[in-house]
C-alpha cells in the first residue's frame, strides 16, 4: 500500500515522503491516527505543489536542525548499569537512559526522536538522533560497569579459588611419591 506521510514516523520515513507499508499497517495504524493519507495520482500533485510552495521553508527547517545538530558535536556519553561477573548487563540500557544522560549534560532533547540498540552487555554503543530528513546525529554511548570494584575483587577471589586446587593436588602428590620410594627400597 503506497502512503503519503503527514508527519514523521520513525523507522518508516519523515512528513511528506511517499513510503510502502503493509496494508493493515496503513489501514488500522496509519490512517486512522492522521499520520498517513492513501497516495492516489491527486493526493501526489497536491503533494508536489506544497512542496514546490514551501521549498523555501524547508531549507530554514534544514538550517535550524542543523544548528542543533551542532550542539552534540563531540559529546559522548559514559552510563554505568549493575554487572553481572560475566559482562551481563541486570536489565538494559536504552533510549530513556541516553536522554537523561544528555538532561545531566544540560542537553534537552524528545526522546521520540532518539533511536538506539538496546545495550545488553558492557561495551560502546552509538545513539542516533533524527533531528530531520537529512540531519541525523551519532552520540556514542558507552556503558561501564557500576559495580567494578566489585566485580575485581569476586574475579580475583574466584581465581584464588581455581589455584587453591591445583596446589593441594600437587602437594598430596608430592607426598604420595617419596612414600612408594621408601617402600621399594626396603623390599630390595
Amino acid at each position: 500500500m503506497e502512503l503519503i506521510l503527514k508527519q514523521d514516523v520513525i523507522g518508516l520515513g519523515y512528513k511528506n515522503d511517499i513510503v510502502n507499508v503493509k496494508s493493515g499497517y496503513g489501514r488500522n495504524y496509519l490512517i486512522p491516527t492522521g499520520k498517513a493519507v492513501i497516495a492516489s495520482e491527486s493526493a501526489k500533485k497536491v503533494l508536489a505543489e506544497n512542496l514546490r510552495q514551501q521549498a523555501h521553508k524547508l531549507a530554514a527547517q534544514k538550517a535550524a536542525a542543523e544548528d542543533k545538530a551542532r550542539q552534540y558535536e563531540g559529546v559522548a556519553l559514559e552510563i554505568p548499569a549493575k554487572v553481572a561477573s560475566t559482562g551481563q548487563l541486570y536489565g538494559s540500557v536504552g533510549v530513556s537512559q541516553v536522554v537523561a544522560a544528555l538532561a545531566e549534560k544540560g542537553i534537552e532533547v524528545d526522546r521520540k526522536i532518539v533511536t538506539m540498540r538496546d545495550a545488553k552487555h558492557v561495551g560502546v554503543y552509538e545513539a542516533v538522533i533524527h533531528f530531520h530528513k537529512e540531519v541525523e546525529v551519532k552520540v556514542p554511548v558507552t556503558v561501564v560497569a557500576e559495580n567494578a570494584e566489585e566485580l575485581a575483587a569476586e574475579a580475583a577471589a574466584k581465581a584464588v579459588v581455581e589455584e587453591a586446587p591445583a596446589t593441594v593436588e600437587e602437594t598430596s602428590a608430592e607426598e604420595e611419591a617419596p612414600a612408594v620410594e621408601t617402600e621399594e627400597k626396603v623390599e630390595e
